[in-house]
């Protein structure tokens, strides 16, 4: 069998004991983990509704986000307060856990406290990072993720995806000042399919596909 650290390394290991505290391991020789991609990206991720957000931080992980942030905005349908109290971030952080243990990937993304949208905590995460900020087709000041190239994409980005119910006017103003807008094109997708298809297809600009 294979055991990983979720931060790169990963290693032959055979099964020494199993009791009811836990499973104990004697590790082996190191082991070529899956590659990471050279494009390292955080995806500040508005919460969706239900169940919906396991799904997103399942399918980034399986994809290669380096990192999670999840973000309360103005149309985002649960409080912070009840984020806390459900203790959904720990669930995120298991799930997380899981699904890099299903692609074969070494590295488990960190996933952020939720946290309430602001752009300039957005920056301040990883200042040299690119910032990219997803909105509807029809924002007339949104460019298509097919026009950026691997140069102004750089070594660090971040995607910004907003809620269900999209940004409010106040949001997309402020997302303009501090961050590149962008589209995925002329139809609307699914708020938890955002992600993934977000992540490909920047993916995709760098070379990674």
């Amino acid at each position: 069998m294979r055991v990983f650290n979720g931060r790169g390394a990963e290693f032959d290991a055979v099964v020494d004991t199993v009791d009811r505290s836990g499973v104990q391991v004697v590790l082996g020789d190191a082991c070529q983990p899956a590659p990471e991609p050279r494009v390292a990206v955080t995806v500040a991720q508005a919460v969706l509704k239900g169940d919906k957000m396991d799904e997103v931080v399942r399918d980034a992980v399986m994809i290669g986000a380096a990192a999670l942030l999840p973000l309360v905005t103005a149309r985002t349908e649960i409080s912070l307060a009840a984020l806390e109290r459900s203790r959904r971030r720990e669930r995120w952080e298991r799930i997380a856990v899981s699904s890099a243990k299903q692609c074969g990937r070494a590295v488990v993304p960190a996933i952020a406290e939720p946290a309430p949208f602001d752009p300039k905590a957005l920056r301040a995460h990883d200042p040299a990072a690119a910032v990219f900020a997803l909105v509807e087709p029809h924002t007339e000041s949104g460019m298509p993720v097919s026009s950026l190239d691997a140069a102004r994409i750089g070594a660090r980005a971040t995607l910004v995806i907003g809620p269900e119910g999209g940004w409010s006017g106040e949001e997309i103003a402020a997302l303009s000042k501090s961050s590149t807008l962008v589209t995925l094109g002329g139809r609307t997708l699914r708020a938890d399919a955002m992600a993934v298809v977000a992540l490909a297809a920047l993916y995709a600009r760098c070379g990674e596909y």
